[in-house]
């Protein structure tokens, strides 16, 4: 049984390695790596000629700080180790579930349906279970610990995006696993679904003044989510607000949105924010040399 692990592991290593070195090497239309980057400069072509905070320079403050955690969460963390603790997570638990001869728990095969109803699905699911996520990494002082690395972000660009400790990779994909393998879905969509978040993403943290209109109440948007990212909190909202992903409508349902005025220009960060660390080690490294947890 053990080496049956052990040799999960090293599959794991070898075979995203190769991943790897395909994506860079060998450009195709469902390929991460290149989709990233055209995402990426489109978004930062469109702060460079059309920037909301004028006085922002285009090298903002933690801009190659953020490029490189876009290139670590991306990608290297999967090749350092995450990839193979998640395919020895998911045999685990089949291996669990077969004690009590079950061989999968999908209760949905979504492959019959047509395409667009299987990406709704899937996106509208994801996007409610990352809401939720979302909320409890500010609600749960623990989980805070991690999402502060995300919110020490003091000039927003599109980058800031993926500023964010790789335990929020762990806690989101953990908590996603049951609910999403209970529904059957292709790689194909999957990689849709994956990108179409990304460049929303993007556009949230980016320096762009849009709000979509009437349709700011469905998408996130970068007016939106800037004042989730504000300095100081509202009274009444003491742990934060706007935690949509990519849809605003569950902050609309739940009553945690909050768009009071323009937010061109409010401060951004958190209390205490001025001793957070400013390097890459240090901010993954920071959660778990705190001894005490303070929210």
């Amino acid at each position: 049984m053990l080496n049956k692990y052990l040799h999960i592991i090293e599959n794991s290593f070898t075979g995203y390695f190769n991943y790897l070195i395909t994506e860079i090497t060998t450009p195709s239309w469902i390929n991460y790596f290149y989709w990233l980057i055209a995402l990426s400069l489109l978004v930062w072509l469109l702060e460079i000629f059309i920037p909301w905070r004028k006085n922002q320079p285009i090298f903002r403050k933690g801009f190659w700080l953020d490029s490189f955690y876009i290139i670590f969460n991306f990608f290297l963390f999967s090749l350092i180790g995450y990839n193979a603790i998640s395919n020895v997570g998911v045999e685990l638990f089949n291996d669990f579930l077969a004690l009590f001869g079950i061989k999968n728990i999908v209760a949905l095969e979504v492959q019959t349906f047509p395409v667009w109803a299987q990406l709704l699905i899937m996106f509208v699911i994801a996007d409610f279970i990352q809401w939720n996520v979302h909320r409890q990494l500010h609600k749960r002082a623990w989980l805070w610990k991690f999402h502060q690395v995300h919110h020490s972000v003091k000039q927003m660009g599109f980058a800031a995006q993926f500023r964010f400790h790789f335990m929020e990779t762990i806690v989101y994909k953990s908590v996603q696993y049951i609910p999403l393998a209970m529904i059957g879905f292709g790689i194909e969509q999957f990689f849709i679904i994956h990108m179409f978040a990304v460049f929303i993403g993007h556009l949230n943290h980016a320096n762009v003044g849009w709000g979509y209109g009437w349709l700011g109440y469905i998408f996130n948007n970068p007016k939106m989510h800037i004042w989730h990212h504000v300095k100081d909190l509202p009274e009444e909202h003491p742990y934060g607000m706007n935690y949509g992903l990519s849809l605003s409508i569950w902050d609309y349902l739940f009553k945690t949105a909050y768009v009071p005025t323009n937010g061109q220009n409010i401060e951004l960060g958190f209390a205490g924010d001025e001793s957070f660390p400013e390097n890459f080690t240090e901010q993954l490294t920071y959660p778990f040399q705190t001894k005490k947890i303070k929210k």
